[in-house]
């Protein structure tokens, strides 16, 4: 790629644990909040992101290279402390755009804080119960097989994992882990963001692969119920990592909504 961005690694303190985040880039700050497998330190999404904004990519406590925050039992904990990081690093009037479990995240902490960012994308969200269907338990499933089952297309997830290391097994599996310290009972939906999301008034974007296995694509219409303004996008032949199996089409919807007025 051209001008390709130069990634930052470093760690911050948050409440007593150490938080690891990359970043890259220029202009509005862009948080992106991973799904509950993780995430790649470099993915080709990201660099593309770069390029229009200011891309900071946090580890969740727990997750990839974050420190694990013993006491912390729930999403809207993780929310509070990517609150933080974003204080920390006096990222002002950021874009949140959350992945999957991430998305729970980024709206809980959109409910937080009704003003402070500039625009919502909320990729297949968890944290709704599902009207229709159930969220995919990773529980009843290899952690392999359920980082596969976020993809429509079995050449997507080998584009980005290959022949996936004894390390990224070991990161699944402690994913997997903390994903049921946090969202366990119930499992991967709050029983009190519904009732919050109204408050939420940052302009929202619902984006949501064709074919999604973990999160029922029919509750994309529950979260534009749910938040006011809300748009809706499918990406079609995507599953649910549309950031990582359509990264052109993601970077081009999330762009052009960005720069809507």
């Amino acid at each position: 790629m051209a001008n390709a961005p130069s990634w930052s690694d470093k760690a911050i303190e948050i409440a007593g644990t150490k938080i690891h985040y990359t970043r890259a880039g220029k202009g509005t700050p862009l948080l992106v909040l991973h799904h509950d497998f993780g995430t790649p330190d470099r993915l080709p999404v990201y660099d593309q992101l770069a390029q229009s904004f200011d891309v900071i990519i946090p580890h969740f406590a727990g997750w990839g290279r974050s420190q694990r925050a013993e006491w912390m039992r729930s999403a809207r904990d993780v929310a509070v402390m990517n609150q933080a990081i974003l204080a920390e690093l006096h990222a002002e009037k950021p874009v949140l755009l959350g992945l999957g479990f991430g998305g729970w995240i980024a709206a809980e902490m959109a409910t937080m804080a009704p003003h402070a960012f500039s625009k919502l994308v909320l990729v297949g969200p968890m944290g709704l119960k599902p009207d229709e269907g159930y969220i995919l338990d990773q529980a009843i499933i290899s952690y392999i097989d359920y980082a596969r089952a976020a993809f429509h297309e079995q050449k997507a997830f080998e584009a980005v994992y290959g022949n996936v290391s004894t390390d990224q097994l070991e990161a699944w599996d402690v994913a997997r882990e903390m994903s049921f310290r946090i969202a366990w009972k119930p499992y991967m939906y709050s029983q009190t963001l519904p009732h919050l999301l109204s408050s939420a008034k940052t302009p929202s974007l619902i984006v949501w692969g064709e074919h999604d296995q973990i999160v029922p694509v029919s509750t994309a219409r529950q979260w534009q119920k749910a938040v006011a303004n809300a748009k809706i996008e499918i990406v079609k032949g995507s599953g649910h990592a549309v950031e990582m199996e359509k990264p052109a089409e993601f970077v081009k919807l999330i762009t052009a909504y960005v720069a809507q007025k």
